[in-house]
């Protein structure tokens, strides 16, 4: 390689350090302009989070990818190179596995990477990620001086340093507190993440960086599996109670009686079984978050009494007149309509206005895009080292599967689902294998061919009465059979139907459902 073509890559590059860009363009712009010099199937950059590589950047491999969190002490190849102190390349016959094997973007042999090196990152003399090439001829980089991957991580260095210095920069003009980096470091561990790159996505961390730096009652709204509850932990880990803590309750999960204890706490003999004083979870939480799941299920009493604690930041163990002085930050959740719930007299408005002082929602995976492939691969690697494979991956057909699907059940069904196929997959291999592929047959979901899934056609009701009465007999049991399938959750009975939510509810009225 001559220096002249070194140079003729790295002018751009040094340019870009004084130009205005996206981080994820200045990164994209290293990988392009290193594989151009030096020639490999893939390159990814990768940042150190605690004992996890997470991907910034990929290019040459599947969307997924930037979606997974690799264990370091999972991957000997990337324990090597972060030890070492410059570029290092493993010999084309190295039998430690590689991290990248059959991930290689448009291949669906079980191709294996063969050739492999890469280059520690040092940002202000301290291990910042890595730089790694791949190729899958073994003699690929035997020309390649590791000079030239020097060079390409010292300006990879320089990038990543303008790129977070870019960042504080405009993040302390807006606000000094409202720092995008305070809620990384406050999750180091990936299963607290919050993954994408869709618009309605980085709309949603906007939200949070916003809300997180206040003191106000955030109400978090969403259908069944979105994730609220992790959107609840980012709020309080972007808030300045971060170092408090945050103390959750489920209040679907306790009768009424149960859940005014466990809020607030009862004394010895304030009802069978009190054998002695303890605290309920808003003295647990004081002086940090209480996030109360479900706050729809609760029932009108409990939410008389949650809105004076509210108001007042003052409450009362059960079988006690004593007060306890409580400092709070209340972050709620549900998957129902409480603005309906006030109309239907089944929520105070009062509570509900004092929940609801900033709204957020939390978009459904279908409205998401792509970034169904980027949790795809965070729950691909998490499957991979649960169940002690080399490589778990996505066939061209189960990534447009995927895509096609319109998720229900959300993130959490994918989840389910990503952990089902794969433990099938593997229960249809006749000898253990090291590359595992997901096909779209192993997710049993419809492929784009087959087009929309179409629900079971019902028979007809018998008919009863003139053709009037047979149609609101029918309306009436295709209403209760959709409110089953979403757990009595209105709104989204009313987007399965195609309706209005306030024309459902009027059209249930009349036929009597409720």
């Amino acid at each position: 390689m001559t220096a002249k073509l070194l140079l003729t890559a790295l002018l751009p590059l040094v340019a870009d350090l004084s130009r205005d860009l996206p981080e994820s363009e200045r990164y994209r712009r290293l990988l392009q302009a290193m594989r151009a010099v030096l020639p490999c199937d893939a390159a990814a950059l990768l940042r150190l989070d605690g004992e996890w590589l997470v991907p910034l950047a990929v290019d040459g491999l599947s969307l997924d990818t930037l979606g997974r969190r690799f264990k370091i002490s999972e991957h000997p190849r990337f324990e090597i190179l972060l030890s070492s102190p410059g570029p290092t390349r493993f010999p084309n016959n190295c039998e430690l596995p590689d991290p990248y094997d059959g991930l290689v973007d448009g291949l669906a042999e079980h191709l294996e990477i063969h050739d492999c090196m890469g280059c520690p990152l040092f940002v202000d003399e301290r291990p910042w990620g890595l730089l790694t090439l791949d190729a899958l001829d073994p003699k690929r980089f035997e020309p390649i001086e590791l000079d030239a991957l020097q060079a390409f991580a010292s300006l990879a260095a320089a990038t990543v340093n303008v790129a977070q210095r870019i960042e504080r920069l405009a993040l302390r003009v807006a606000d000094e507190q409202q720092k995008a980096e305070l809620y990384r470091q406050a999750h180091p561990l990936p299963n607290k993440e919050l993954i994408g790159q869709s618009a309605a996505h980085k709309h949603l961390l906007e939200e949070i960086a916003l809300v997180g730096n206040s003191d106000l009652t955030v109400l978090i709204t969403g259908e069944t599996g979105v994730g609220k509850e992790l959107v609840a932990q980012a709020i309080h880990a972007a808030s300045p109670r971060a170092d408090k803590p945050m103390i959750s309750l489920n209040c679907a999960a306790l009768p009424d009686t149960l859940v005014e204890s466990e809020l607030f706490g009862h004394v010895r003999g304030a009802f069978t079984g009190a054998t002695s004083d303890r605290r309920g979870k808003f003295e647990l939480a004081n002086g940090g978050t209480l996030f109360l799941d479900e706050v729809g299920e609760l029932s009108l009493t409990v939410q008389a009494k949650l809105l004076r604690v509210l108001q007042s930041g003052q409450l009362q163990r059960l079988g006690s007149d004593q007060e306890h002085r409580v400092d709070v930050r209340l972050i709620a959740a549900t998957n129902r309509d409480l603005a309906e719930e006030v109309r239907s007299g089944r929520y105070r408005a009062d509570f509900y206005h004092r929940l609801s002082v900033y709204p957020l929602n939390v978009p459904a995976l279908r409205e998401r895009g792509r970034d169904v492939l980027l949790l795809s691969g965070f729950f691909l690697e998490q499957n991979r080292s649960r169940m002690g494979l080399g490589s778990l991956r996505l066939s061209p057909d189960a990534q447009a599967a995927l895509l096609h699907y319109s998720w229900p059940g959300n993130v959490r069904e994918l989840e389910h689902l990503i952990g089902r196929s794969t433990l099938k997959a593997l229960g249809n291999c006749k000898t253990r294998p090291r590359i595992l592929t997901l096909t779209a047959a192993d997710l049993d979901l419809p492929t784009p061919q087959d087009g929309p899934a179409v629900a079971e056609q019902e028979p007809l009701p018998p008919v009863i009465g003139d053709l009037r009465q047979a149609t609101e007999n029918y309306q009436r049991q295709l209403i209760s059979a959709c409110l089953e399938r979403h757990q009595h959750n209105w709104a989204s009975a009313a987007r399965e139907l195609g309706l209005d939510r306030a024309n459902l509810g009027r059209m249930a009225k009349r036929l009597g459902l409720k």
